[in-house]
């Protein structure tokens, strides 16, 4: 049957570095900084709106740059890069003007997270570091042209995000609290002292969250489910304490805001539902907006724009093809195509990613999406169970090198957004407390029922994932032994109590929160060994594959080893790869390239598909 599937797709072109991506227009509105590699690795080069020459800026050999930004003064580029995937992140900057990148934290072990840029002060930023305490995030003011730090907001012992106003002072936070809840806490100059605004219970705790202040600093808007099942666009008034809903949905949380650059107000918003979806509120946009939906098949997303507000960079996602970037003029709602992230891809014939809905055993209703191999009868397929990771997270549609890579491959891919999964409101969401290996797994197991129906070969399928993912896949080893034909796991944790015990210290203040959805190991160490692979390696009977990066300060090392290590205790067959100079992930290339060929190899081997050469 592989003999009428298309022609393969090389790993290279599938988990390769994009040809060119993540455009950004300068404030101004002259230049176009993007993503392209430099010597095999990803750098930042910046071009003029105008003109289609561009020169390279940055000279990173190692990790490549994936996180950058303009500075309000369309001078300087920054961008974070970090260690071996250790997560200390640093932040960089650039004159484009003449002189040599600069460290603006050059501090060992310590991350820094960028809390706040805006137009009206083009030479400043506000970041956040545990410099002053590994555990706690401060926020700083950063002077770009002079590298000055200075301490502005020091945080309490529970802040685990700042959000300053339009005239960039630090005015709210968020707190957490021992039993799982979090406070939205306000002063109103950064003179006052600190006042609790509201409380998130901590069913509401991760589907509610503050967004940003309006221009006159008076309203606070929030994405908040109180009172409701989904995350919601609420501004708070900050006068009375009053409250108005600007937009919601009964099924799906507000997954995105569009905000004016100079009013602060929200102009649109989008629902992540079987496909994304934008629902205006400023009508002054209805003719852009119509206009852009319409313009290509897929997707739509504004990627940023000048200040101006003249001049949109618009990306276009699709299941069938690479991610299409545009720079729009809204003046003559003329688009002028800039790249494509990918542009090999186009030789390729790709599988269309086609959203999917099941109920659970306990009544639940299930999204996710199937991608099916192209060419062949669906009947009887091995198929490979892509699960995401967070789990606080979800899959969604549009192009996906993984399921694309699969599907070439001869094998479904099915992706699903079990219980725990955001984006379906906090009661989807709450379900997946303390169910990690649990209703979590049986969600997996119920997604394998409904594909059996719909053509899949029940001897032939594979579990695989990363960080929770991974997690999934080593369940599906040890509590399911019999379900699945092989496993494979990328950085996911062993056991729940090494896992809990090890994250980095900047995790301390949401750690209640997580136990109290997780387990405890202080308290339930016998609960969570239940929930643990690591205590139930016996129950392996088929092929495994596991893959660690040496630097992860999330998933540590350490949970991989420990079952690779029981394993080989008991002469169970394995294969597993240490990536020594990776994290949470893969980062470079030729890791990737590496991974993804030893996979396909297994694959091969236990499910029947066919592989590159």
């Amino acid at each position: 049957m592989t003999e009428l599937l298309p022609p393969l797709i090389p790993r290279e072109v599938l988990f390769g570095n994009p040809e060119r991506t993540s455009p950004q227009i300068s404030p101004d509105g002259t230049q176009i900084a993007f993503l392209a590699p430099d010597q095999g690795v990803l750098n930042i080069w910046v071009r003029s709106l105008s003109d289609e020459s561009a020169r390279v800026i940055t000279q990173d050999r190692d990790r490549g740059i994936r996180l950058f930004f303009w500075a309000q003064d369309s001078r300087h580029l920054l961008y974070l890069q970090d260690r071996g995937g250790n997560e200390n992140w640093r932040l960089y900057g650039l004159d484009l003007t003449g002189g040599a990148v600069k460290d603006y934290t050059p501090y060992e072990d310590v991350q820094a997270q960028v809390i706040q840029r805006d137009k009206h002060f083009s030479d400043e930023l506000l970041i956040a570091l545990n410099l002053r305490n590994p555990q706690l995030h401060d926020v700083y003011h950063l002077r770009l042209s002079t590298g000055e730090l200075q301490l502005i907001a020091e945080n309490p012992g529970n802040v685990l995000g700042w959000v300053a106003d339009a005239r960039f002072q630090v005015r709210a936070a968020v707190a957490a609290n021992p039993d799982g809840s979090m406070s939205l806490i306000y002063r109103e100059t950064p003179q006052a002292e600190w006042e609790k605004l509201l409380d998130w219970p901590m069913e509401d705790s991760l589907t509610s969250s503050p967004s940003h202040f309006s221009q006159d600093g008076q309203t606070l808007y929030l994405l908040e489910s109180r009172a409701a099942n989904t995350a919601r666009l609420v501004a708070l008034n900050l006068t009375d304490r009053s409250t108005e809903v600007l937009a919601e949905d009964p099924f799906y949380d507000v997954s995105r805001l569009l905000v004016h650059p100079d009013t602060y107000a929200v102009q649109a918003v989008a629902f992540a539902r079987a496909k994304e979806e934008w629902q205006l509120l400023d009508q002054s946009l209805a003719e852009d907006f119509s206009f852009l939906e319409h313009y290509r098949l897929g997707e739509w997303a504004l990627s940023n724009r000048d200040d101006a507000d003249k001049t949109w960079l618009v990306r276009y996602n699709r299941d069938i093809g690479p991610v299409e970037f545009y720079a729009y003029d809204r003046a003559t709602q003329t688009p002028t195509f800039l790249f494509v992230h990918q542009p090999a891809l186009n030789d390729y014939p790709l599988a269309p990613m086609e959203p999917i809905r099941f109920t659970s055993r306990d009544g639940l209703k299930i999204e996710g999406y199937m991608t099916w191999p192209l060419g062949v009868p669906r009947e009887n397929l091995p198929m490979v169970l892509n699960v995401h990771g967070g789990p606080w997270w979800r899959d969604t549609w549009g192009y996906h090198p993984e399921a694309q890579w699969l599907a070439n491959r001869g094998y479904a891919c099915l992706q699903v957004n079990y219980r725990g999964s955001t984006g379906y409101g906090k009661d989807f969401l709450n379900a997946g407390d303390r169910e990690w290996a649990g209703k979590m797994h049986d969600d997996l197991l119920d997604a394998l029922d409904w594909a059996v129906t719909q053509g899949v070969d029940r001897e032939k399928i594979a579990i695989y994932g990363g960080s929770y993912g991974g997690f999934a896949a080593l369940v599906g080893a040890t509590f399911t032994p019999d379900v699945f034909a092989c496993a494979i796991d990328m950085v996911g944790p062993s056991s729940l109590i090494t896992l809990i015990r090890s994250f980095p210290p900047y995790w301390a203040a949401m750690l209640d929160n997580f136990k109290k959805r997780v387990g405890d190991p202080e308290t339930e160490e016998e609960f969570l060994k239940s929930r643990s692979p690591l205590f139930k390696v016996d129950q392996i009977q088929i092929p495994m594959m596991i893959a660690q990066g040496a630097n992860d300060p999330r998933v540590t090392v350490q949970e991989a080893e420990q079952i690779v290590a029981a394993m080989q205790e008991k002469g169970i067959p394995h294969e597993y790869l240490l990536f020594e100079d990776e994290g949470h992930g893969l980062a470079k290339p030729q890791n990737r390239f590496r991974f993804y060929a030893a996979m396909e190899r297994f694959l091969e081997a236990h499910l029947g598909g066919r592989s590159q050469n």
